[in-house]
């Protein structure tokens, strides 16, 4: 398996409407509005003498889309980071789905149900965009690695647990015709049933971020905006509580930007919550339900997206000049 790396640049697909696609297969459970569901409780990070993150506190409730924004080098991506287990803070604490987690790994994170994306893309090149989303989808699976190997108990599979033929691809249509014969003939394993429910996850996945059309086609020949798709249908796949986006809309002009933000309303629609670090305060003033202002390292306001708008500590920080004179 190759590493994750960044990759080139490209054009992005159209959504489809949610009406359009198998929704119970991809849905959150529904969210309480009410319940806390992330608490940043004043957290510090220090590299040596440098203060990263200055006693940093929010909160984020199920549901909500919350976006985190701030200046170049205010400290976003490093809360991330301690959010998704990448830093340990040197003091304060995070809390998620009333676990604490600060300290723990971030594969341990990740099994909690905090899935995030990156700055810079970071997907598995040489795998192809389905292979990619199934990646996430493994995240969920049950089957011990003796059980994986040796496939040795069988079941009788139902209709709807069979293997998926719908490849544009003709040599894989047959591959995938055969193996749903044979598991309707001679029954599948364990370990083949979850494989094969992560794969029809992982593809309707694909279709509700709009890129199904490229499922077979390997990661690193995708267009820029597909390849940002294809990782937050990736963290999708590990079905989070929060998905964290960090900078999703970065390389995209007008119409992509647009394009997302329909798609980052589609996932709160399913359910999800959604944490979002982003500079266009286009995109952000029109998607999040609340707003977190860092500047280095300390949160200088919070609250509705009017409400920060017109706060004079964020104009000062992202114009350069004086509270006064904003």
């Amino acid at each position: 398996m190759s590493s994750p790396e960044e990759l080139s640049p490209g054009k992005s697909g159209e959504l489809p409407p949610l009406e359009e696609l198998e929704v119970e297969v991809i849905a959150a459970p529904p969210p309480n509005p009410n319940r806390v569901l992330l608490d940043v409780n004043n957290v510090t990070l220090r590299f040596g003498g440098v203060v990263a993150l200055n006693e940093v506190n929010f909160q984020l409730h199920e549901g909500e889309i919350l976006g985190l924004i701030g200046p170049n080098g205010a400290g976003k991506t490093t809360c991330f980071n301690v959010m998704t287990g990448v830093f340990r803070p040197t003091a304060g604490s995070v809390t998620f789905d009333d676990k604490q987690i600060s300290g723990r790994k971030p594969h341990q994170i990740n099994r909690l149900g905090i899935a995030r994306t990156f700055q810079n893309i970071r997907l598995f090149p040489e795998m192809t965009a389905l292979e990619n989303v199934m990646v996430g989808t493994d995240a969920r699976h049950h089957t011990s690695v003796p059980g994986a190997l040796f496939r040795l108990y069988r079941v009788r599979a139902k209709p709807d647990e069979l293997p998926r033929v719908d490849s544009n691809n003709g040599l894989m249509r047959v591959w995938q015709q055969i193996r749903r014969v044979g598991a309707q003939i001679f029954g599948v394993s364990r370990h083949s049933l979850e494989e094969w429910a992560g794969e029809r996850r992982a593809m309707e996945l694909l279709r509700f971020v709009g890129i199904a059309d490229r499922a077979d086609e390997i990661a690193r020949n995708l267009p820029y905006g597909y390849q940002r798709r294809l990782e937050i249908a990736r963290a999708l796949g590990t079905e989070p509580k929060l998905l964290c986006l960090d900078e999703p809309a970065a390389g995209f002009n007008p119409a992509e930007k647009e394009q997302l933000l329909k798609l980052i309303k589609s996932i709160r629609d399913l359910g999800y919550t959604v944490l979002l670090i982003e500079h266009d305060m286009r995109l952000v003033m029109g998607v999040t339900d609340r707003i977190v202002v860092l500047e280095f390292g300390r949160k200088i306001a919070e609250g509705s997206p009017a409400e920060v708008s017109r706060n004079p500590k964020v104009i000062a920080a992202y114009l350069g000049v004086t509270e006064d004179a904003a």
